[in-house]
């Protein structure tokens, strides 16, 4: 489950830090919505986040071609964007 605390824990920052660990980072949201992540340096790989939103979108367009698709409305409603 997700670490997920409100901007405002990072008073305390050395509590905070104490919750970051490797493959999971530590979600801080600002007024409800998500803001900024703290992540150990290990885990950020930028070339492993592009094959991440590579793999990612071949899946999107493997399920559009099977007719399972979603208007830019509905994907924004779901997110609370």
């Amino acid at each position: 489950m997700p670490t997920i605390l409100p901007i405002s824990d990072l008073r305390n920052y050395n509590e905070v830090l104490k919750k970051v660990s490797a493959g999971s980072p530590v979600y801080l949201t600002r007024n409800g919505r998500g803001t900024y992540i703290i992540n150990k340096l290990d885990d950020f790989d930028p070339e492993t986040i592009k094959e991440d939103l590579l793999r990612a979108l071949e899946r999107g367009v493997e399920s559009m071609k099977h007719g399972k698709s979603a208007t830019l409305e509905e994907v924004a409603k779901k997110y609370n964007v």
